[in-house]
């Protein structure tokens, strides 16, 4: 399994939108090297759910990449602000995924708190500058992530009560 890390604007679709449609293709990016990463992905690959271009950026989330090689249908609308007048329905040009909604974080895992947890050769989307919106995470990345999902409390708990349970 792979590990990615995609973002979108709260306001254009959120963490709650995903978990409401529980499923939705990735529509509407218009970078090469995004859309390339989008054509590494594979059944099953975890996706980090991002929140940019707002007070607080961070991680909010997960989902599941649940089908691939799919044309971006924006890239054909006229009416869309995605719309490529290049590409053609038997070579396009812009692929996307779908995902599957796997998780709301508990806690925002926010851009400064990946910046004190993570170098720019760890975590692309800590590079200064970093403008993409699709990128990949590294395995030990991401483990670090998955861990950082919960609150220090929140994971001394489960800790408590799985001792108490005897596990």
């Amino acid at each position: 399994m792979n590990y990615w890390l995609m973002k979108s604007e709260p306001d254009v679709y959120s963490i709650a939108d995903l978990k409401l449609d529980i499923f939705s293709i990735w529509d509407g990016v218009r970078n090469y090297q995004a859309r390339n990463f989008m054509r590494q992905m594979s059944l099953g690959d975890l996706v980090f759910f991002y929140h940019s271009n707002t007070k607080i950026p961070g991680i909010v989330g997960s989902a599941r990449v649940v089908e691939t090689g799919i044309a971006d249908p924006t890239q054909f609308d006229m009416n869309s602000e995605y719309y490529d007048a290049k590409s053609q329905f038997d070579a396009p040009r812009w692929q996307t995924v779908r995902v599957e909604f796997v998780e709301e974080f508990v806690n925002l895992i926010s851009l400064d708190e990946l910046k004190a947890k993570f170098g720019a050769d760890e975590l692309l989307v800590v590079r200064k500058g970093n403008r993409l919106s699709v990128m990949p995470v590294s395995e030990n990345a991401a483990q670090k992530i998955l861990k950082m999902r919960y609150p220090a409390v929140e994971t001394a708990a489960i800790q408590t009560k799985s001792a108490a349970e005897g596990d």
